[in-house]
């Protein structure tokens, strides 16, 4: 069955930097536009970037865009997201999703504070 993995998520000060990753089985993993989503203690979860099955296209939330880079590695069906300049606004559960299917992964938490 599909399953999203992630990680790489912790507590960092702000303006701090994280990577996180997802590992994914279960389907053809270049075949498919990916997405990462972040939801925060009282409020609904946002879409914060995609990525095209070849990665050539990419999409941001407005108040990440600068600061994100989303990535895959299909020859490691591996989904990435670096995140630079991190501010508190940034703290949330964040999610490795796959749109068809509506396959999501269990979250890691990323703490920006000081």
């Amino acid at each position: 069955q599909v399953q999203l993995v992630e990680s790489g998520g912790g507590l960092v000060q702000p303006g701090g930097s994280l990577r996180l990753s997802c590992v994914a089985s279960g389907f053809t993993f270049r075949a498919y536009r990916l997405t990462w989503y972040r939801q925060a203690p009282g409020k609904e979860r946002e879409l914060v970037a995609g990525i095209t099955p070849s990665g050539d296209r990419t999409d941001y939330l407005d108040s990440v865009q600068g600061r994100f880079i989303i990535s895959r590695d299909n020859d490691k069906n591996t989904l990435y997201l670096q995140m630079n300049n991190l501010k508190p606004d940034d703290t949330a559960l964040y999610y490795c999703m796959r749109p068809t299917g509506g396959n999501w992964g269990q979250g890691t938490q990323v703490t920006v504070a000081s």
